[in-house]
């Protein structure tokens, strides 16, 4: 399913959007089932607090239900709408999956995924459980992705403004949520006594600057094409 025009006005006006497709339950379940195995198992590369890993990175190499739900037309195709046709996903930037509980920490203070304009990518965040205020779904401060690069939030006014502007996102499991990586947000308190599971994922359009291969991309969908001024004229 494709974005409309004023879908794709709202992205780039807010800096976010609720895709209007969905993972099915079973895809959710067999995603869900999978990342957990690999917490239990403690397959590296993995992240601890207190002991406890909260979260497995490197989730494209680690391939099946992961690349399938990476390259997934559930994502593609509405990001297609904002990235055009040429879409990469990005190993060294999110690419992994979360775990959040009460005592969770990570992520809790407003941030920004980027710090400047023209190096942004479009994050998706994939929901494998219900997220709402009590278990601390996603915050965001509409169109701060349009505040100066380099904003600091550790200036007090920004800080402050960020702070009184910011709004939940509720979302179902299985439902996606495509930000522009600039936006500030944060991940909120878990209040529960239950988990919040979440997978985080990067893409951007193809460089068409870029001609060599690039060991920390992975081109999903399209071509790579290039159209630097030092290529030879046909």
């Amino acid at each position: 399913m494709e974005l409309t025009p004023q879908e794709i006005q709202l992205f780039r006006h807010n800096g976010f959007i609720r895709f209007p497709t969905q993972l099915s339950k079973d895809h959710v379940e067999a995603l869900k089932a999978t990342a957990l195995k690999d917490m239990e198992k403690g397959v590296e590369p993995v992240a601890r607090q207190d002991g406890r890993i909260i979260r497995i990175s490197a989730v494209w190499q680690r391939g099946g239900i992961f690349q399938e739900t990476i390259t997934c037309d559930e994502i593609l195709n509405p990001l297609e709408s904002l990235l055009g046709p040429n879409i990469e996903f990005v190993l060294n930037r999110h690419n992994h999956v979360y775990l959040r509980d009460a005592g969770s920490t990570h992520s809790l203070e407003l941030h920004r995924d980027v710090r400047h304009w023209s190096r942004t990518i479009a994050t998706v965040l994939i929901y494998l459980e219900d997220t709402n205020l009590e278990n601390g779904c996603t915050r965001v401060v509409p169109g701060s992705h349009h505040l100066p690069a380099f904003a600091s939030l550790e200036d007090e006014t920004i800080r402050r403004i960020a702070a009184d502007q910011t709004i939940p996102l509720p979302m179902p499991a299985g439902g996606l949520l495509a930000i522009d990586s600039m936006i500030i947000h944060s991940a909120g308190i878990n209040r529960t006594d239950r988990t919040r599971m979440s997978m985080t994922l990067g893409y951007h359009s193809a460089d068409e600057l870029t001609w060599e291969d690039n060991s920390r991309r992975v081109l999903v969908r399209g071509e790579q094409p290039y159209r630097g001024n030092d290529k030879p004229r046909e």
